[in-house]
């Protein structure tokens, strides 16, 4: 398949708003491609994906890379192309413009398919150590050097992961559904487990939904954690009787894969953060049995109370000198929930994996099987709750005893409920540099939720608020990485890290694509263990500001 109808076809729905008609668009498109890797790769691409989120390659091309190679190939310099991006708002539309006024022209060059850009991004990602950064511009040079306009618009867009089209995971999974005849529910199980939409489509096209059906947990492949809903009080949490209540730990959510002699940990965002846990592994090793998935929450701990979540974040992040961190910050995992015991036991009750899971697990100092009591007595909930508080915790989960694990999900199955009005998780999109003693620092960012069905961000104000100096310096060297362009003190960002944010008011604003505004907006820690799919969504300011009013 031409690179050309891949990127035509973009080009084609780009305009669309009505989500009914993209996916009937995609559907149609995906059901004529004949080729399985063709197939897989238009799957990701379409969302702006190179590879499945937990998939440890990565590019490495940040925007200084792709402004040399666009340099290469048109022969403007690099000033004049942050000239172009400040004014049309998009590397995108600026490689297009380039391209179409090159004065570098490849006399002879291989037509680029699916599958040749897949094989130059797959070596592009290879390329590590001295003298990488060369040859992916060397590499990212031939590769404008052999597009048309159009193509180099979407490959640029594909290589930021910001493909501008308004097509979310929601709307693949509903094109692959119909594309294949089989119902969205399938579709959507059978990612949740395997975390690769591209994957499932080359399975539902071939296998139809006996195929989906059939896919299951694999130990090595972390599947979506199950997610909880906000209790309002105590009365909604026991409101259907017995309730399994636990504590709230203020920790990273962890998912542990030990099987075939080969231990993986994953974070929330699904990444693979093994190495950054070394006593974490080896207490696993000793006292967990082989087979199994775990879900946990990983908490950092100092005479016997809980340390602040960013400590924790600190040695997920840490790369280097990991046995001194180990000393500054030590880690203790609880364990509150089994995925696979030798078979995927995600469709038993709580009750029943909760059984399996102390067959499994042996607690040790480091590792410790949460503590879980059933009740439908509100008094004892309140008990439970104050006791999490009292221990320096966050508040109680309150899950349904008879519940499945359901990937991914967030319903009634599990509720939070915490000690203070629950926050926003929001996506940073943009920024702007400080003034006087602080004009060398990021001082207030730009926050966006997410559109429930198209994945697109839709602003909803800054924060200036709640930061410390030392966070403002980290931060600034966390964004720097990821500016896309700059105009004056402001700059915008790749959207690629989420804050959590206090709020004293949701506020119907026109002046955002959201329609709301946060009134007096406070930072209060930054989200380094959710991935952005994880951020707010404009369905909960609606729903945050419906009960604000009822209040």
């Amino acid at each position: 398949m031409r690179f050309r109808d891949f990127a035509e076809f973009c080009e084609s729905i780009e305009g669309i708003s009505s989500t009914i008609e993209l996916t009937e668009r995609i559907a149609d498109f995906i059901r004529k491609i004949e080729d399985e890797g063709d197939l897989y790769n238009t799957i990701l691409f379409i969302m702006g994906k190179v590879y499945p989120s937990w998939d440890e390659r990565e590019l490495g091309v940040g925007v200084g890379l792709l402004y040399e190679a666009l340099e290469n190939v048109s022969g403007k310099k690099k000033d004049k192309i942050e000239d172009m991006v400040r004014e049309l708002g998009d590397l995108g539309l600026v490689s297009e413009k380039l391209i179409t006024e090159r004065s570098m022209l490849t006399l002879e060059s291989e037509e680029l398919t699916i599958r040749l850009v897949r094989e130059i991004l797959d070596d592009i990602a290879s390329l590590t150590g001295e003298g990488s950064r060369k040859r992916k511009i060397l590499l990212l040079t031939g590769l404008y050097g052999q597009t048309s306009p159009v193509e180099a618009k979407y490959i640029t867009r594909l290589i930021m992961n910001e493909m501008r089209l308004g097509v979310g995971e929601g709307i693949v999974r509903d094109a692959i559904a119909r594309a294949y005849f089989v119902d969205e529910e399938v579709v959507e199980r059978a990612y949740m487990i395997t975390n690769d939409l591209g994957k499932v489509a080359v399975t539902a096209k071939n296998y139809g939904k006996e195929g989906l059906e059939k896919m299951k947990i694999q130990i090595g492949i972390p599947v979506r954690m199950m997610l909880a809903q906000v209790a309002e009080s105590f009365d909604e949490a026991i409101e259907n009787g017995n309730i399994a209540v636990e504590w709230k730990f203020d920790g990273s959510r962890v998912q542990i894969h030990w099987g075939n002699n080969t231990l993986r940990i994953y974070s929330r965002r699904l990444e693979n953060v093994t190495n950054a846990l070394p006593e974490i592994v080896e207490d696993v090793k000793r006292s967990v049995r082989e087979g199994v998935i775990l879900d946990g929450e990983v908490i950092a701990i100092r005479d016997g109370k809980p340390m602040p979540f960013q400590q924790v974040l600190r040695r997920f992040r840490r790369k280097h000198e990991i046995s001194k961190m180990m000393e500054k910050i030590p880690l203790q995992l609880l364990v509150f929930d089994i995925l696979y015991a030798d078979e995927e036991v995600i469709d038993k009750p709580l009750k029943e994996r909760r059984r399996i899971l102390r067959e499994y697990v042996t607690e040790s100092e480091r590792i410790k099987i949460s503590e879980q009591i059933i009740t439908d007595e509100k008094d004892r909930v309140e008990r439970i709750f104050n006791e999490a508080i009292n221990a320096g915790h966050e508040g109680v989960m309150l899950k349904n005893p008879n519940s499945p694990y359901v990937p991914g999900k967030r319903g009634k199955h599990w509720l939070k409920l915490k000690s203070i009005m629950d926050t926003l998780d929001l996506v940073v999109v943009g920024g702007e540099w400080g003034e006087g003693k602080r004009s060398h620092l990021i001082s207030s960012y730009e926050l966006a939720c997410i559109d429930n069905t198209t994945g697109n961000l839709l602003r909803v104000g800054k924060v200036a608020t709640g930061f410390t100096d030392e966070d403002l310096e980290e931060l600034t060297e966390l964004f720097k990485q990821i500016i896309v362009y700059r105009e004056g003190k402001i700059v915008e960002f790749l959207p690629k890290h989420i804050f959590e944010v206090a709020y004293q008011e949701i506020q119907k604003s026109p002046k955002y694509e959201s329609g709301f505004a946060l009134r007096f907006p406070r930072f209060i820690r930054l989200r380094d263990d959710k991935d952005i799919r994880e951020a707010d969504t404009i369905k909960r300011l609606e729903e945050l500001y419906e009960l604000q009013a009822k209040v």
